[in-house]
């Protein structure tokens, strides 16, 4: 895509003017999305390359500069600055241009909330700054949850959250499984119950003998004090763990805490295989895959990883191992530094021990890499066989490459919500999603919704937009851009204009009529439409009385369900969340007393209005900015 002469002369302009100081620079497509996001510690000398002469430029930076529109920039005090504000800016906006950790938003971290008084256990997709502990990121959820189970067997803490008093009249069941001490009754102590989470906290920091020195003495003191029992659970707990540490292979002589860092690549693909050796022990390892790496090379690829994997790491060890030296390493060891509080070294191992871990680490990462590889291309195959099946099932002339699905979820006309759903070759395409409120229609007329929702999607393809909408992916959308929404793919305002080879509607005959009237009123005639009833999973196709019933066992069958219930899914998902703000607001707004302020300190507090009637009066009395008058009166209304 050529830029138009008013755009190569604004930039022109722009680059006239940028300053000498540090700073980041964020390229812009002709949408206003962002592309890509870069570092200089000189800005004029940095952006100014991009526009040299292209001979000499990889192909990358070509259609980068080709594709921009519009340039920014933010001015930092330092380098070290601009590396912090880059990281967090990449992952904002997940540029096209940029190379990105995928699925970065889907790792998981175990967290142990010790701002607590009696700390919990459990998994989570956010590090917040809480002064709670967290362990990771995991991209392998499966590892996680092994880890987990292992760890409230050896170290029984609570996974519930009630309020805990001891003064609770029964436990869960949990404690008559030796998965929980059972602080909510009292059984157990403050400090009891302190020792086993610091022990799980020290076992998930690898530090294994401190764990068992701790197990051991508390062993010989219950026999000493003749509880044998105690001793005996003791015994078992201590070889468990003894078990697990004799699987982590011993693979460092210094015992030192150190990661290995390793990658391998392949048509434009990159898998990075990360080693965690705490204590000279290989306690973990995890496989990430890196997008938008075509066309750099291994430093740049190498430098991308440690800024993004590093920026939301949890554990910082002092050393990190790699296969290749990287761009600015001195200013990524600072960063790192600033992270950790001590001084943290990126060191290319030559020879001996760290190069064989090293090239362990690049000998994995390469096998993991194929094995994925060979998933993708069954994945892409199986669903592409799907859609091929169902094209011939419905007799359409065009492959269905493109599917939208339609639902209306409501109760008895309350709160109602529309969903489209977008399948682009047999895939999720959840950038294209959209959701709609719906607007016009008043009681339970599921017809008139779902007319409503066509009307308003089919009208906004034809470039008519009558008012403000709800449909945008950016608000109550909860499904971001993916990553294929790229500067060379359909914008989001653009995605609109695409129109569907199959349209499903969510039901039986009424249904598809309803929206069989909708679309021949826009002139919508071409798009093949079908309806897909629940119960025997009939599919309705105009013009024939008898439903088509697929073949229970084919792969057709199974992508229009999918895509069915997936529309359901975020219809539905849509409407529990206006029916609970809108619960929410006329329980609480009717207790004399709870303005807005107290109304948000509940809710934050207790999380939704069961959990505060669940709750007893004090405790309800004591959040923020609630009297005890006050709590009684919600109490009772609820």
């Amino acid at each position: 895509m050529e830029q138009s002469s008013e755009t190569q002369a604004r930039l022109a302009a722009m680059l006239k003017n940028l300053p000498t100081k540090p700073g980041v620079y964020i390229m812009k497509d002709q949408t206003g999305k962002v592309i890509y996001v870069g570092k200089a510690i000189n800005l004029r000398n940095r952006v100014r390359s991009y526009f040299q002469s292209p001979d000499g430029q990889q192909m990358k930076t070509r259609r980068l500069v080709a594709a921009i529109a519009d340039l920014e920039y933010i001015v930092t005090a330092s380098e070290l600055e601009a590396l912090i504000l880059e990281c967090t800016l990449i992952k904002r906006h997940r540029p096209f241009f940029n190379i990105r950790l995928r699925d970065d938003k889907n790792y998981l971290y175990i967290k142990i909330t010790t701002n607590e008084e009696w700390p919990r256990v459990f998994t989570t997709r956010r590090v917040e700054n809480d002064g709670a502990r967290y362990f990771g990121p995991y991209a392998s959820a499966k590892s996680v949850r092994a880890t987990l189970e292992l760890l409230n067997r050896l170290f029984p803490y609570r996974t519930c959250d009630r309020v805990i008093t001891g003064k609770d009249k029964r436990a869960c069941l949990y404690l008559y499984m030796h998965r929980c001490l059972g602080p909510c009754i009292g059984a157990t102590t403050k400090e009891a119950y302190d020792q086993a989470v610091n022990q799980a906290i020290l076992f998930l920091e690898g530090k294994h003998d401190g764990v068992v020195k701790d197990l051991t003495k508390e062993m010989n003191n219950a026999a000493e004090s003749l509880h044998f029992e105690r001793a005996a659970a003791l015994r078992d707990k201590l070889q468990a763990i003894k078990r697990v540490a004799e699987t982590q292979r011993v693979v460092s002589t210094t015992y030192a805490d150190q990661d290995v860092v390793a990658f391998a690549r392949a048509n434009g693909e990159a898998c990075v295989q990360l080693f965690f050796i705490r204590g000279g022990r290989l306690i973990g390892r995890e496989n990430y895959v890196l997008e938008g790496t075509k066309d750099s090379d291994d430093r740049e690829v190498l430098g991308s990883f440690l800024q993004q994997f590093y920026d939301s790491a949890t554990d910082i060890p002092p050393k990190i191992l790699l296969p290749t030296e990287i761009e600015e390493s001195q200013i990524i060891e600072s960063w790192l530094k600033s992270k950790r509080g001590t001084r943290v070294s990126l060191t290319v191992p030559r020879k001996g021990e760290g190069k064989q871990l090293v090239s362990m680490a690049a000998e994995n990462a390469s096998e993991a890499l194929a094995q994925l590889r060979a998933q993708w291309l069954a994945d892409s195959q199986k669903t592409m066989g799907a859609v091929l099946e169902l094209q011939e099932y419905l007799g359409l002339t065009m492959t269905p490459l493109r599917i939208e699905c339609y639902d209306i979820s409501n109760i008895q006309g309350t709160s109602p919500v529309g969903s489209m759903v977008v399948f682009e070759n047999g895939a999720p395409k959840s950038a294209h999603y959209r959701r709609f409120k719906i607007k016009t229609v008043h009681g339970a007329n599921d017809y008139a919704m779902l007319q409503e929702v066509l009307r308003r999607r089919f009208k906004r393809a034809s470039g008519v937009r009558e008012e403000k909408n709800d449909e945008n992916g950016n608000g109550d959308h909860q499904e971001q851009a993916a990553a294929d929404a790229t500067p060379d793919a359909t914008s989001e305002a653009d995605s609109w204009t695409i129109m569907p080879n199959l349209i499903i509607i969510d039901g039986g005959k009424g249904q598809l009529n309803a929206a069989l009237e909708v679309l021949n009123e826009l002139g919508v005639t071409e798009v093949p439409t079908v309806g897909l009833a629940k119960e025997h999973e009939e599919i309705f196709m105009p013009g024939n009385p008898d439903p088509l019933i697929l073949p229970r066992t084919s792969q057709a069958l199974y992508l229009v369900q999918r895509i069915r219930d997936e529309a359901h899914r975020f219809a539905i998902t849509y409407h529990k969340k206006l029916r609970q703000k809108k619960g929410m607001r006329s329980l609480l707004d009717e207790v004399p007393g709870v303005g807005p302020r107290r109304k948000a300190a509940l809710l934050k507090r207790f999380g939704n209005v069961q959990a505060i009637r669940d709750a007893s009066i004090d405790d309800i009395a004591a959040v923020p900015g609630m009297t005890r008058a006050t709590a009684e009166r919600l109490k009772e209304l609820l």
